[in-house]
């Protein structure tokens, strides 16, 4: 796997309404956040018709977002975001995995008048509109988490076993399903794998939190790369206790696997209400028409300095 990988990001979504709309306001996040992993070089977000009011601000995550309202009559709106970004590699090997605390131990760390409080995590830890906690993900998630198996090696277990049992089928689902039509009909896509694995990871006293962001698609052997071919994507981080307060490890269950360069992070919540690249309100428009296209472009890595060992 690369050491670091650079992507250059282009993200438009189009709404065609069959009426004016008079009133507008959105709440976008389409801006990928830094971290340890990952450097956000340039970032341009473009919409028409210009917008009446605009800010920007960080929610409550930590996620960058962009506000606008837009006051003036308008039949079509277009919202372009185009990021370059840096991503580092940070993917533990599989054998590391088996290292962590036990998945027991995690959710001891995590549960009612645990001492020290773990405040970052804890925010994970319960239901949220998207996400339960009940009897039957933690059922699911039981032939994973034997007794005294390690945490994240468990955890892997469970993505295998998703990747490995559901189909993905993007008719079968919409984003008002709820998760546990998800886990009796065993299809949906990236979106409802995220949330099933998080009811099962939460349903056990395990935090973890959801993650939207891109990844790059691969074109067949011999075919070039379509413009506007890519597509948003999401999967989950989970929080493993050490001897360090704590770290967020990443699992993709609908490709089976542990991100890494490959992926790139716009942010993260407690599932995808919380981070919906666009939301918002509108008055009139009557019935739209929405269209999105996202195009991921590998770009040649920055050359390597003294440095470069940190973002």
């Amino acid at each position: 796997m690369a050491t670091s990988a650079r992507y250059h990001i282009d993200h438009r979504t189009t709404y065609r309404y069959e009426s004016a709309v008079s009133l507008s306001r959105q709440h976008l996040h389409l801006t990928p956040r830094d971290g340890a992993w990952q450097r956000c070089l340039e970032q341009c977000i473009v919409i028409d018709p210009e917008p009446t009011h605009c800010h920007s601000r960080v929610d409550h995550f930590g996620n960058p977002v962009t506000q606008f309202d837009i006051e003036a009559p308008h039949s079509r709106l277009v919202v372009r975001a185009q990021s370059t970004v840096e991503v580092r590699s940070h993917a533990m090997a599989q054998c590391d995995l088996r290292s962590s605390a036990s998945w027991e131990d995690g959710a001891r760390a995590l549960a009612y008048g645990a001492a020290p409080v773990l405040l970052e995590a804890n925010r994970f830890l319960f239901e949220s509109p998207y996400v339960r906690v009940k009897r039957e993900f933690a059922a699911y998630a039981m032939p994973s988490f034997t007794p005294g198996r390690a945490l994240l090696d468990a955890a892997f277990d469970l993505m295998r076993r998703i990747h490995g049992e559901f189909e993905f089928d993007p008719e079968a689902t919409t984003v008002a399903t709820p998760v546990l039509k998800i886990l009796e009909d065993k299809r949906g896509v990236c979106q409802d794998f995220a949330h099933l694995m998080l009811a099962c990871l939460r349903s056990l006293g395990l935090p973890a939190r959801y993650v939207s962001g891109y990844l790059l698609t691969q074109p067949p052997p011999g075919q070039p790369r379509l413009i506007g071919a890519d597509a948003s994507h999401a999967w989950i981080s989970l929080y493993c206790p050490n001897a360090d307060g704590g770290t967020w490890i990443d699992f993709d269950p609908t490709n089976n696997l542990l991100p890494d360069t490959q992926h790139i992070t716009l942010a993260w919540g407690r599932d995808f209400g919380d981070v919906s690249p666009l939301r918002g309100v509108i008055l009139g428009g009557d019935a739209h028409e929405l269209d999105v296209a996202v195009t991921v472009t590998p770009l040649e890595p920055a050359p390597s300095t003294d440095e470069g060992s940190a973002l």
